[in-house]
């Protein structure tokens, strides 16, 4: 689907994680970052330990019994990683890397060996200590650990023991920090046979060895598509299977780890998961109690559902719906974002749409689109837009303020907002047939919220064939009209919006933009005849001066002039016709459009020649006004011109208030008298939109 292609960002990485090599029953030991005298005095104990370490590699007990000490203290030091660095100074590589291995056995010996594991042990987790800092983990390996490592892996081989168990667990955790984000490390465990002794350990009976080996199968597998076809070929699928099912959350978690790299970017090997019969314990660990598994496993669920449309309704069939949509609630917002990640996936495939809806899916989702974390929200985003593409779920959509909450929403990146504008075009499409019956039953009968919201949502989505029959037919104009009078901000504040988009859909209601046209063509006797006596037959006495007119023009301009001349009044036969309260500016001005039937309106003249075009009758001088005046309405005067348009009847300039009031309602909320401005033009808004919708619905009408 091309949309997916831009909007759905790839999953989230899961990285092969560094372990948290801790001695059992030891606290850490705070150590500050040493300089000066600090600095030496730590660099002349760490290079007497490995003194004692490169003197004592031998069977001899005391010798053990050193070198066991030493590489505990080296250990000690090395779990602050402010003073690994010194502790790689004082040249404790070396001398660790070489107690990896035992002292060779004389022949015939067959002494019991002191402290036998325990200084391979010591110095493996010494060493895992010190690759947590990455410059350090390629002069381990050039030393030759690695080698040591994997045969420490294969110690279980000659019985087991607690000793045994442990020196195989530092070896496997010491891999996993060196190999961590590492590449050509990884490469080099799978070249030095790493990996087979690290599945066989999958099965160990100890717990802390399955999880050390799966750990480190964990990182190999990351990013390295070598190793995830050896760890597959060395048949670990079944046993990380099995692992899945563990009641021991820390084995579960490692496994899930484990198949998730593994079917990272990796289409076969995904099939081959599924085929071994992953996907139903995965799914069960999303009810896990442990955070972490439940985590992995939404997102190893999403990535499952990524391409393969059969196993998106596979996935929700088997149960996996109901706990993510309860891990969008959760408090862990790693929870969250991985679910909405699953959904989004699931989303896509139209079989589970509407049952995403069904098990309560939207408002969770919509609630997460507030939060401040870019990827949670887009995750949640895509979910919404997979959701939106079946009509079974555009009512509920609507019902719950969903529209709301997407048009009013603050995105954090370019790909979450082209999302949601898509996912709103998505519902406006299916604004028709049975869901527009649906949402007019809905603003019948529902409770006034709900009415609200699916007025509110009508007035953005709607066709404008469809403008009538929703707000005149169905109450919707007078829902939103309640909006504008209701006590609360927000709710005003949306009626207003609601109300602009629905002008702006109809032709007819768009603000003016553009001078009106001539009023209807008639005769003209010219500029040259504007106050000339030439055949003048009127004198119009203006401020003290003359202004000579011709009946014929007048009588042809407007019916006040024609009621003038030819009724009653007296100044039917009078000469000279006195005009009071008109500037002469203003009269020669009106004369002039009375003679042409255009002028040019300057906006300090515009409003004493509305007033003047009013009274005389000229309506097309006065559009000219109103359009003048229209032009420079703003905030601080938009109350003062709405009076205007009430003294003169100016209906153009009135519906333009009306229109820049509802455009600047959130601005004019902040100005004194607003709440006064509404209520008194709430009237003339409500006969204002009922005569325009009508209009525009019958003027479509006539098209067809």
């Amino acid at each position: 689907m091309e949309l997916q292609k831009r909007v759905d960002q790839s999953p989230p990485e899961r990285k092969g994680h560094k372990r948290k090599l801790e001695e059992e029953f030891e606290e850490e030991r705070e150590i500050a970052v040493p300089t000066g005298d600090a600095k030496q005095a730590l660099l002349t104990e760490v290079s007497a330990q490995v003194e004692i370490l490169n003197s004592s590699f031998s069977w001899k007990e005391a010798d053990r019994a050193a070198a066991k000490r030493a590489t505990h203290v080296l250990a000690e030091l090395a779990k602050n990683e402010e003073v690994v660095n010194v502790i790689v100074e004082g040249g404790a590589v070396p001398a660790l890397v070489k107690h990896l291995q035992a002292p060779l056995i004389v022949d015939g010996d067959r002494s019991l060996k002191p402290f036998e594991h325990e200084v391979e042990k010591g110095s493996a987790f010494a060493l895992g200590l010190l690759a947590v800092k990455p410059e350090h983990q390629q002069l381990i390996v050039d030393i030759g650990a690695l080698s040591h490592l994997v045969e420490l892996l294969k110690r279980h081989k000659d019985g087991s023991s607690r000793a045994v168990n442990s020196v195989i667990r530092r070896a496997a955790d010491a891999i996993t920090n060196l190999a961590h984000e590492n590449s050509c490390i990884k490469t080099r465990v799978r070249m030095e046979g790493g990996i087979p002794p690290l599945v066989e350990l999958l099965e160990f009976t100890d717990t802390k060895v399955q999880r050390a080996a799966a750990g480190a199968l964990r990182t190999l597998a990351f990013k390295n598509d070598e190793n995830k076809n050896q760890i597959v070929e060395c048949n670990a699928l079944p046993t990380l299977i099995l692992m899945l099912r563990s009641e021991d959350a820390a084995i579960h978690y490692e496994a899930v780890g484990v198949i998730g790299n593994l079917v990272h970017s990796s289409p076969n090997i995904k099939r081959e998961v599924l085929l071994a019969g992953a996907l139903q314990p995965v799914i069960g660990l999303l009810s896990s109690c442990c955070s972490e598994s439940q985590r992995e496993a939404a997102l190893l669920l999403g990535q499952f559902a990524a391409t393969d449309s059969d196993c998106k309704i596979h996935i929700v069939q088997r149960g996996a719906v109901r706990p993510l949509i309860e891990m969008l609630q959760s408090p862990d917002v790693q929870l969250r974002e991985m679910s909405a990640f699953a959904l989004g996936r699931l989303a896509q495939e139209t079989h589970n749409q509407a049952g995403i809806a069904h098990n309560g899916g939207l408002m969770p989702l919509l609630k997460l689109l507030d939060s401040k974390n870019g990827s949670l929200q887009h995750n949640a985003a895509f979910a919404l837009y997979g959701l939106a593409d079946n009509e079974d779920n555009v009512s509920d959509f609507i019902r719950v303020g969903g529209v709301q909450k997407l048009q009013d929403g603050e995105f954090i990146v370019q790909a979450t907002k082209d999302c949601v504008a898509k996912t709103l075009k998505r519902l406006e499409e299916k604004i028709h047939g049975r869901v527009l019956n649906h949402l007019l039953h809905l603003m019948r009968v529902a409770e006034k919220a709900v009415q609200r919201r699916v007025s509110l949502a009508l007035a953005h989505l709607c066709s404008p064939d469809d403008q009538r029959t929703i707000f005149v037919d169905n109450n919707g104009l007078e829902l939103l009209l309640g909006l504008l009078g209701s006590s609360s901000l927000k709710q005003q504040l949306d009626g207003a919006v609601a109300l602009y988009k629905l002008a702006n859909k109809a032709m007819t209601l768009s603000p003016v933009d553009a001078a009106p046209p001539s009023p209807t063509p008639q005769v003209y006797l010219g500029e040259q005849y504007v106050n000339n006596p030439t055949l003048s037959d009127v004198t119009f006495l203006v401020e003290g001066r003359r202004f000579h007119a011709h009946r014929i023009c007048l009588l042809a301009s407007s019916d006040a002039f024609r009621a003038m001349f030819d009724g009653g009044y007296r100044e039917k036969d009078a000469k000279d016709i006195e005009i009071p309260n008109i500037r002469w500016e203003v009269f020669e001005l009106m004369m002039r459009f009375v003679y042409t039937g255009s002028v040019d309106v300057s906006l300090d003249i515009a409003q004493d020649l509305l007033r003047a075009a009013d009274q005389y009758l000229l309506e097309g001088l006065k559009r000219l006004c109103e359009y003048t005046i229209a032009q420079d309405i703003s905030l601080e005067n938009v109350s003062s011109m709405y009076e205007l348009s009430e003294a003169f009847n100016a209906i153009s300039l009135r519906h333009t208030c009306i229109l820049f009031i509802l455009e600047q309602f959130e601005k004019l909320g902040a100005m004194p008298g607003h709440s006064h401005l509404i209520q008194r033009i709430l009237p003339e808004i409500r006969n204002y939109f009922a005569k325009a919708l009508t209009k525009a619905n019958n003027l479509h009408s006539s098209r067809l």
